[in-house]
Formats: C-alpha cells, structure tokens, sequence
C-alpha cells in the first residue's frame, strides 16, 4: 500500500441499524414470538382474518397509521424492510393481515394529494376497538401481469362530479371486507396503462360488493377475495392525486409527451424492498428452525448437523438470506434517498428475496425430513407461504424482464 493510500481518508460505509430501528426490531419481535406465533397455526387452518391479532396489534400501536408512516419516513429506509421481516418471522399469512393495509395506504401517500392522505389513510386503520382495513385493488381475471390489459372503466359524470367504476378486481388483499378501497381503473382504454388512473371507494359505497373468496396454498390468516364493481359512484375529489392533475396527464400523453408513472406500477415499484423483506423474514425463520432441530436430532449417534450434507446446506441457506437481505436494504435505502432504480435494484431484491424464501424452506422441510412435511412442524407452512413472493406484486418472470432490460439497454419483452 502506497503513502498515498495510507494518506487518503476512509470512505463512510456502515451496515449497523440506527438505535431507533433496532429497538422497533427487538419490540417487533418480542410481539412476533408472544403473539403472532402461538397464533400461527391456528388462522392458517381457519383461514379467516386473525382479528384478535389485528386488535392485540392496534392495542399495543403497531396496527396504526402512525406506526407505518413512521417507518416509511425512517431516514435509512429501513425501517419497513426490518419491521416486515420481523412480522413474517412470526407468520407470513398474519403478517399480511397486519401489513396489507398498508400497500392501499403507499398507493395513496405515493399519488395522492395531501388532503387524500389525510383524510382516507386514518380509515384504513382505525384504532383499538375499531380495527378497519384497507384494500389495494389492481389485478383482473385478465389483467395480472400485464396492468395494461386493465379492463375496470372510469367514467366522469360532469353534471354529479362523481366518477362511475365497473369492473371485476381479483386477487385483493382484504377485497370486499375493506373499509377503503383502492381502485386502479381505465380513463381513457385507448392508452392503456397511461391512461389509467387510482380511485379512492369509501366504507359502504353502494356498489362494490365481495366475489369469491380464494382459498389458497399459504398465506392463509389474509383474505383474498374479488372486489365487484357495477355502478359504483365517488365524488370527483376521489380520483387520487386530483381531477386537476389526471387531466394534464392525460393532455400530455395525447399529444405524445411523458405522462409520468403508471399509478399502479408506481406503487408495487415503491412497495418492492417491503415486499423482499417479507420474503427474508419467511426465510430467516426456516433456516433458524432447521439449524436448531440440525442440534438436536440425533442419527447414528450424532446430531445431524455434524453431517457435511446438512451442514453445507444450512450454510448455502444463510448465505442466501443474508445475501437477499442486503439486496434489500440496499433497495430500500436507495427509495429513501430518492435514488432512482437505474439498475433495476428494486427488481433484485424482490427476486433474490421472493426465490431465496422458496428454495429455503424447501430445503428446511428435506433436514426435517418426514417430520418436516407434516403440520406439527411449521416449516411446510412456511414452505406454502414462501410461494407467493415469486407471483404477486411482480412475478420472478417479470422482476427478470425489468432487471433484464438494465442490463441490456434494450426493451426486452
């Protein structure tokens, strides 16, 4: 090393969490070990909204606007990443009956006026004694992947100022039982994804009604259902973002300028780093599990984990997840400092996160062995969960396409 590099200043680099996030983390997972996993079980089987959980949660604050808008706002950009993974630690079906309001709630902070978030966030929590949820609805029986392909219309009714939606929404987090509903719907068909726009459905809006209740592989204890709209009038104030605003998107676009960020992609984009920390969480409880039951399992005279098949593949398992949680927090980080996803760092995470979670808890199942695919052990509930992290909100498929087209520079379809 030359005198000059010796010279040189060191750079500040430093992966320790702030003293804030750690205590959120440690209480996080106290909540995790006390009540979300002796809990577990019992909503995957029932496969309702655990609702006893939702109001231990509101009780203590964690089920409240303030607690996520805080983490949201957390300067590393951790704080969402970190409180997600501790929350699906405990259980990914329960975490998502504690986290889904929150993807409405990003939709509306992410588009939305002021006065929106003021005024529609709040009800998609409520409080303890009045727990309330919220519903983000993009996805349709034909329109998955390809948000493009979205069908439900918006129609301006000038003489009422209402908006009139019709439509069928499918696979929505709390669809049909939610008190607020976020509705992604077509302005204008003839521009597809450019032409489309978020609209707020407030609690008892004649109209919107539930579908079918999916019965599902995991993540059982959060209700997925279809979201009906015929007919279903809002005021003109409820288009997210502004009337005022949508119109000046739309001109541009119509005269072959930038309309700016689809509002759907715009929300799964700043959800993403969340959704790759739930993803770790999942993993991170199946590599723990298997290490511990790696102890004391004991075959031909010894604890499994003595055995190099066992143990190399424990070792790849951490390796993996404490890989994709640094894809994370580098995302997330990155979100928070407004720097914008050039790399398609977002994309990585959730993919390296979502596949990691699949390819772990399988494995977690093959050390149990026979004991791992029965349900008295929770690893083949965490194997049904992971599952999920490589279809919604950007299947692994699509997270390739994106990352695939950064590193090309070519549109890759």
């Amino acid at each position: 090393m030359s005198d000059t590099d010796a010279d040189r200043p060191s750079a500040p680099f430093c992966l320790d969490l702030s003293e804030d996030v750690v205590q959120m983390r440690d209480w996080l997972h106290e909540f995790a070990v006390s009540v979300i996993r002796p809990a577990a079980a019992e909503w995957d089987e029932r496969e309702e909204v655990p609702w006893p959980v939702l109001e231990e949660a509101a009780k203590v604050g964690l089920y409240s606007l303030d607690f996520y808008a805080q983490q949201y706002l957390e300067g590393s950009g951790l704080g969402i990443p970190v409180a997600f993974e501790e929350l699906f630690w405990g259980d990914a079906g329960i975490g998502l009956a504690l986290a889904g309001s929150s993807l409405a709630a990003v939709a509306v902070v992410a588009n939305g006026t002021p006065e929106q978030v003021g005024e529609w966030c709040p009800q998609m929590f409520g409080g303890p004694g009045d727990v309330k949820l919220g519903a983000f609805c993009s996805s349709e029986p034909e329109a998955g992947s390809d948000v493009g392909a979205i069908r439900t219309s918006a129609v301006y009714d000038a003489a009422a100022d209402e908006w009139v939606l019709n439509g069928v929404k499918t696979w929505a987090t709390n669809g049909g039982i939610a008190n607020v509903h976020v509705v992604v719907a077509s302005v204008d068909p003839s521009l597809r994804s450019r032409g489309q726009a978020s609209f707020i459905v407030p609690s008892g809006t004649p109209g919107l009604s539930m579908g079918q209740k999916f019965r599902k592989h995991g993540i059982r204890a959060s209700h997925t259902a279809e979201v009906v709209l015929a007919d279903v009038r809002v005021p003109g104030r409820c288009v997210v973002g502004g009337r005022e605003r949508l119109d000046e998107r739309l001109a541009r676009v119509r005269e072959g300028g930038r309309g700016g960020e689809q509002a759907a992609m715009k929300t799964f984009e700043a959800s993403r780093p969340g959704v790759a920390g739930m993803a770790v969480g999942v993993a991170r409880a199946a590599v723990e599990y298997a290490a511990e039951y790696s102890r004391t399992r004991v075959q031909f005279g010894r604890p499994i984990g003595q055995n190099q098949g066992v143990a190399f593949m424990l070792a790849d398992m951490r390796s993996s997840v404490d890989a994709a949680r640094l894809l994370t927090w580098r995302a997330a980080w990155m979100a928070r400092q407004g720097k914008p996803f050039t790399g398609a760092e977002g994309s990585m995470s959730k993919l390296v996160a979502g596949e990691t979670a699949v390819r772990v808890t399988e494995q977690a199942i093959q050390i149990l062995g026979g004991n791992g695919y029965t349900r008295e052990y929770p690893v083949e509930r965490w194997h049904r969960d992971a599952k999920i992290f490589t279809i919604f909100e950007g299947t692994s498929e699509i997270q390739r396409m994106i990352i695939g087209r950064a590193v090309t520079g070519l549109d890759v379809r």
